[in-house]
C-alpha cells in the first residue's frame, strides 16, 4: 500500500526515522507528512507505535480540480461501495491550500454530498454522517489544483494517547512533546528531567519512549478496524509484540513544577499512562532545584510571556541560564520557547537551533551543552 503519515512542521525527519523502525519502505519526507509503503503489518504498527504521527492515511485517488463543481464530479465518480456500505456512517475532513477554494469546510461538504448522492442513486438511500467514530473517515487534501482523497486509518488523531485525564490551560501537544524528546537524540542512557513539567506531557512522552511503550497501547479503536480486509489475528500479533517490548528504565525520570496543581495533574496523568513507579514528580522551584542524578538530559517548555510582564520574563529566562550553569554541569539541556528576546537572556551559547511550532506559535528549540568548566576547556580535554 502507498501510505502517508501526517505530522507537525519540523518533525518530518524524526517521523521518517520512526517509520524505518516499523518496517516501512520507500520512505520520503514531505511537508508536514512522510510518504511510505507497506503492508497491513506496517499499517498496524504505524498506528500503534509512531510517536510523531498525527494520522496514517491511505490515498485512493489523486486528480486535478479547479472548482467545487469539478470536485463534486470527481468524488462522485469514485466507486464508494469498495470502501463502505450504505448502512455505514462516514465523516469527511478537508485541508485546503488553493486559490480556487476558500473554505476547507465547504470542500468537505461538497465531498460528503457527492458520496451520499452516489449511494442514493445506486442504493435508493444514503449513508449517514457521524462525527464520532464513523465507519469510514475520509480525508481530502487540496494543494493548488491537485486533490488527494485518502482513507483515514487512524480515525481519531494519534496525538490522543488516552492518558490526559486532566490538564492545565493550553497544554503542549503530545506529538510535539514526543518530537522534542526524539530530536535530542537521547539514547536512553541517562536520567531525564523536565524542571517545569506542567501537566506532565513531555515527561510522560519521555517515559513512554524510555520504557519502549507504544504510545497507543491502551487505545482500542482505529479506523482500519472497520475497513474491508481487516486482519484481526495480525493486529493481535502486532499488539502482543509491542507489549512484549515494554521494559523498565533504570536511570530515572523526573518532573518538577512550582505549582502544586500542576504536580498533582502530572502524577494523575502518569498513572493513567501506566507509568506508575517509573516517573517521579515533585513540587520544586527551578531556582532551588538540585540535580537528581550525576548527569542527564533536561527538556523544558518554560512560559513564553503569557503570565509574566515583559521585564519579568527576561529575568525569568536569565534565572534559567544561571541555574543551569551553577547546578547542572555535565547535563545537556533543551529549551523550547516562542519568546526570542527572552531566549537571549539565557546567557548560554546554543549548540543547535531548530524551529518548531507550538500550535500557531513559531518557536525556537535550542540545545545547550553544560560542560564542567568552559567550552574551551572541554574541547582541549577532548583533544588531549
Amino acid at each position: 500500500m502507498k501510505l502517508i503519515a501526517t505530522t507537525m512542521a519540523g518533525l518530518e525527519p524524526i517521523l521518517a526515522e520512526e517509520l524505518k523502525q516499523v518496517g516501512a519502505a520507500d520512505i520520503e519526507p514531505l511537508n508536514r507528512a512522510v510518504y511510505f509503503e507497506g503492508g497491513l503489518r506496517e499499517l498496524y504498527r504505524a498506528n500503534l507505535e509512531l510517536r510523531t504521527a498525527l494520522r496514517v492515511l491511505k490515498p485512493i485517488h489523486t486528480f486535478r480540480v479547479r472548482d467545487e463543481q469539478g470536485l463534486y464530479r470527481r468524488i462522485y465518480d469514485i466507486d464508494w461501495r469498495q470502501y463502505m456500505k450504505v448502512q455505514d456512517t462516514l465523516a469527511v475532513d478537508a485541508v485546503v491550500n488553493s486559490p480556487n477554494f476558500n473554505h476547507s469546510k465547504y470542500a468537505a461538504l461538497k465531498t460528503k454530498d457527492a458520496i451520499v448522492d452516489r449511494f442514493r442513486k445506486e442504493e435508493g438511500r444514503r449513508p449517514n454522517v457521524s462525527l464520532h467514530r464513523p465507519t469510514l473517515r475520509i480525508n481530502v487534501h487540496i494543494f493548488r489544483e491537485e486533490c488527494t482523497v485518502s482513507l483515514d486509518s487512524s480515525e481519531e488523531s494519534l496525538h490522543k494517547r488516552g492518558y490526559r485525564v486532566d490538564a492545565l490551560e493550553a497544554p503542549i501537544n503530545e506529538v510535539l512533546a514526543a518530537g522534542m524528546v526524539l530530536l535530542t537524540g537521547w539514547q536512553r542512557d541517562c536520567a531525564f528531567v523536565d524542571p517545569m513539567c506542567g501537566s506532565g506531557t513531555i515527561l510522560i512522552e519521555a517515559a513512554s519512549y524510555a520504557c519502549n511503550r507504544a504510545p497507543q497501547l491502551q487505545r482500542e479503536y482505529f479506523g482500519f478496524k472497520q475497513w474491508p480486509g481487516y486482519d484481526k489475528p495480525l493486529w493481535e500479533e502486532v499488539l502482543a509484540e509491542a507489549r512484549s517490548r515494554v521494559t523498565a528504565f533504570p536511570h530515572g525520570l523526573y518532573g518538577y513544577d512550582m505549582d502544586f496543581k500542576a504536580t498533582r495533574i502530572a502524577q494523575h496523568n502518569a498513572l493513567a499512562a501506566m507509568l506508575e513507579g517509573q516517573v517521579q514528580v515533585e513540587r520544586q522551584r527551578f531556582e532551588r532545584l538540585e540535580p537528581p542524578a550525576e548527569a542527564g538530559l533536561i527538556v523544558m517548555n518554560p512560559p513564553y510571556d503569557e503570565r509574566l510582564a515583559k521585564a519579568d520574563i527576561g529575568e525569568f529566562y536569565q534565572m534559567i541560564g544561571d541555574r543551569l550553569k551553577q547546578a547542572f554541569s555535565g547535563y545537556e539541556a533543551w529549551i523550547l520557547s516562542s519568546n526570542k528576546d527572552a531566549m537571549k537572556r539565557v546567557g548560554l551559547r546554543p549548540s543547535r537551533k531548530m524551529t518548531l511550532f507550538n500550535g500557531a506559535l513559531e518557536c525556537k528549540y535550542h540545545q545547550y551543552q553544560l560542560y564542567r568548566g568552559s567550552r574551551k576547556q572541554k574541547k582541549e580535554s577532548d583533544e588531549s
